[in-house]
Parts: structure tokens; C-alpha cells; sequence
């Protein structure tokens, strides 16, 4: 348990640990293509080396430097992949990523796998995946018959498809374009919202032919059969989704002023910067860097807030970063709704009631509805005991609210941060001596 109570302004620079879903990814890509990948910026956290492990369990050979930050991955070509052995062939611990994005690696494989992970993987929905890999050929069956993990996985030759995904998700959509990798004809997946693109950017840069475009019915990603992936140097900026729990906690405590370096703003991903500049944030993106992945130092200052309404295509673009967003909008003025986010229903947890239990414990105005929240802000709150119910973006968001609220806040698991953010919570210290 650690407790939390307000301090001084936050004032200084930091730079943010890398970007998970892009790590997770140089890892997986990197497997699969032929030569050595270097990934500089590396997120070493828990979810990640659970992705590290499962490529290890099936031969491929990675190295991790010292600190964590660099990997080597000496690629196998997309055939390349061993049987895992094992009664439980690949444990994915917490990782949705993992879970969902190796499915569709797996599905065309020459071997069968198990794929499973914790208590809240087994619980989270894995027939959105499963439907479409059946519907390309493969053979997929959750163990168990409730559409969660374990999934039991069969190598089977694929079938490119077109699929309209229900979900705007960039794990179903990166699940269905890997497997299209090894289809026989072109594989098509139409969302109904933009999701994060890194996995178009990525399998671009490896040699991949992917496409993208909008159309009448959503946004549509195409991937062609592919014959080889050739290595590559991946960098990684830092994580967005991290950076947003010290963007929300320079924005609301008086007095503060916080650089923080190197981070990712790719647009698909970056919804959070438009959001809490409509609350009134005080944001500015200097030493701006194009590329495969933009970057950007981003700085912020303490200024008024006040309400907004969060709905719509911006949803996928800020879907982690909404339990911080709630909580800003806990000390803004005037009301927020935030609607068009049933996702937040299977995430790590129910981050709808989660994140209502939270703020009404600390004497928050919220309501949740079916797809999201509204909040009337401007009321002082206090501290409260905290039920992270081990969700790492709760406990951050929460940790920033602490900042605030009168009293002492106490978090009853704060070690869950080691999924995204190991090193949050002496981040977060640093920042307010």
C-alpha cells in the first residue's frame, strides 16, 4: 500500500521509458524477419518481456542490454518459428498485446501452441480475434468454450479475407494483418474508427505491403502475402500513455512547469493532447521529429481547466489515457462527458466502474452510463483508499489525483505500474522535491 498527499508545483524535465505497443511490436517483427533488429528506447517493462519470453520459447534469440533499453533480435524469417514446449506452451502474463497480436502469428505456424496468461487475461474477450482467424482458415479454439484464454492453437494455411471488424482495435487489427502475412491472397480488416497505426507503420518499414485508407464504410488496412520481413533498426520514443499521467499533474497543480522529452505523438495515438487542450491545458510540442514514428518534447503548464465532451473517432486515440482524462476532469470546472468508450469495459478491469468507485470515494460528482462517464467537476476532493484491482494506468491516475485532494490517498497496490511504467512512482518524486 503507499500513500500519496499533495505537494509542491512539479517543475523539471523528464524523459518517459519507450513506448510499449511499439516495443512490443519491434520484438515480434523483428522474430519474424530475416537478420539482426536493434530497438533502441526499449520499454522493459513486465508486459513487454512477457512478449521477449514467449520469442524465446520459440527459438528465437534475443539479448537485452544491461539496463534494458536495447535489444538485439536475430530474426528467423516468417517460417521460422519453433514448437514452444511446455504444458502451458506460452504464458503471456498481463499482456493483451501479446495475447492478441501472437494469435494471429500463430494461427499459420507449422505446429500447435497454448496461449495463455493471468487471471485478468482469462477473463478479457478473445472471440473478437477468434472470429476472424476462423474466418481465414485457422484453427482456434478457446479451451475452456467461454471465448477467453486459454486459446488453443493449430498451424493452418490461411485464407485472405475482408473483415469488418465491430471494435475500433489496433490488437484485432495487427492480429488479422499478421495472419495475413502468410495468407494466399490479400487480406483486408475495415474498422469502424481510426485505431492506433503502428503496426501498418511498422510492417511498411520491415518490407511489408501494407496499405491504408478510409473508406464509406471506416478505415481500411490491407496486407498482401508477404515471402520475407528483412531486419531492421527500430527506435522507440518515449510512451504517450505514460507521459499523459505528468501532463494531467502539471496541468492541475499550481505552480508547475514540465518538459517532458522525446515522446511519441504519432496522431493515432495522441487524441490526449487535443483532449486536455480542449479542457484548456496549457500544452506546447517543441523539437518536433518526422518519421516512421513522430516525436515530440512536450511541455506543460499549470492552467485552469475546464469541462469538454470526449466522444467519437477520438476515442481509439486516448482509450488508455481515459481514466486520467476523468480525472482531470474531476478538478475542471463544469461537467465532462465522456461517451462512445464501452472499451473500457475489458481493459485490465472495468475502468468505468473502477475509475467511478475511485472519484466517488474521494467525493467526486461522476455517473457512469453504458459507454462511459459523465463528471461535474470543481469540487475539492479528498483522500481515500484506492482499489487498483491491479490496473497500472488506475494506479498512476489515481496517484495524480492524490496530488490534489486533500488528505492522504492510499493506493492498495501501487507494484502494478511494473506492467507499463516500473519506474512511475521515483519519476513522479523527482518531480516534486
Amino acid at each position: 500500500m503507499l500513500a500519496i498527499s499533495g505537494k509542491g508545483p512539479l517543475r523539471g524535465e523528464i524523459r518517459i521509458p519507450g513506448d510499449k505497443s511499439i516495443s512490443h511490436r519491434g520484438v515480434m517483427f523483428g522474430s519474424l524477419a530475416e537478420g539482426t533488429t536493434e530497438i533502441s528506447g526499449f520499454l522493459p517493462g513486465a508486459d513487454c518481456l512477457s512478449t521477449i519470453d514467449c520469442f524465446r520459447r520459440m527459438g528465437i534469440s534475443i539479448d537485452l542490454s544491461p539496463d534494458g533499453h536495447s535489444v538485439r533480435v536475430e530474426g528467423r524469417g516468417l517460417h521460422g518459428l519453433r514448437a514452444p514446449g511446455g504444458e502451458v506452451s506460452l504464458y503471456t502474463g498481463n499482456s493483451g498485446t501479446t495475447t492478441r497480436i501472437l494469435s494471429g502469428i500463430l494461427a499459420p505456424q507449422a505446429f500447435t501452441s497454448i496461449l495463455t496468461g493471468d487471471a485478468s487475461i482469462e477473463k478479457r474477450p478473445m472471440k473478437r480475434i477468434i472470429d476472424p482467424l476462423l474466418a481465414m482458415g485457422a484453427d482456434i479454439v478457446s479451451v475452456r468454450g467461454n471465448g477467453c484464454a486459454p486459446l488453443k492453437i493449430t498451424g493452418h494455411p490461411l485464407t485472405g479475407i475482408r473483415y469488418l471488424s465491430p471494435v475500433a482495435s489496433a490488437q484485432v487489427k495487427s492480429c488479422v494483418l499478421c495472419a495475413g502475412l502468410y495468407a494466399r491472397e490479400e487480406t483486408i480488416l475495415v474498422e469502424p474508427a481510426l485505431s492506433r497505426d503502428h503496426t501498418e507503420r511498422m510492417l511498411a518499414a520491415f518490407g511489408a505491403s501494407v496499405s491504408s485508407r478510409r473508406t464509406s464504410r471506416g478505415y481500411e488496412a490491407s496486407v498482401q502475402p508477404c515471402e520475407r520481413l528483412e531486419a531492421r533498426k527500430v527506435r522507440v520514443p518515449g510512451d504517450i500513455s505514460s507521459a499523459a499521467y505528468f501532463l494531467a499533474a502539471a496541468a492541475l497543480v499550481p505552480g508547475s512547469e514540465v518538459l517532458i522529452r522525446g515522446t511519441g505523438i504519432n496522431p493515432t495515438r495522441a487524441g490526449i493532447l487535443q483532449a486536455a487542450g480542449a479542457m484548456g491545458a496549457d500544452i506546447s510540442l517543441l523539437n518536433r521529429e518526422d518519421g516512421a514514428e513522430p516525436a515530440a518534447d512536450i511541455l506543460v503548464r499549470h492552467s485552469s481547466l475546464k469541462g469538454t465532451v470526449i466522444e467519437g473517432d477520438i476515442i481509439p486515440a486516448l482509450i488508455d489515457e481515459l481514466p486520467v482524462l476523468a480525472l482531470m476532469a474531476a478538478f475542471a470546472e463544469g461537467t465532462t462527458i465522456i461517451r462512445d468508450a464501452a472499451e473500457l469495459k475489458v481493459k485490465e478491469t472495468d475502468r468505468i466502474a473502477a475509475v467511478t468507485e475511485g472519484l466517488l470515494a474521494m467525493g467526486a460528482r461522476v455517473t457512469p452510463t453504458d459507454d462511459g462517464m459523465v463528471i461535474e467537476g470543481g469540487r475539492p476532493l479528498h483522500g481515500a483508499l484506492i482499489h487498483t484491482y491491479g490496473d497500472h494506468r488506475l494506479a498512476m491516475s489515481f496517484a495524480v489525483a492524490g496530488l490534489m485532494a486533500d488528505g492522504e490517498t492510499l493506493l492498495d497496490d501501487e507494484t502494478c505500474v511494473s506492467v507499463s511504467y516500473p519506474s512511475f512512482f521515483s519519476d513522479l518524486n523527482a518531480l516534486t522535491r
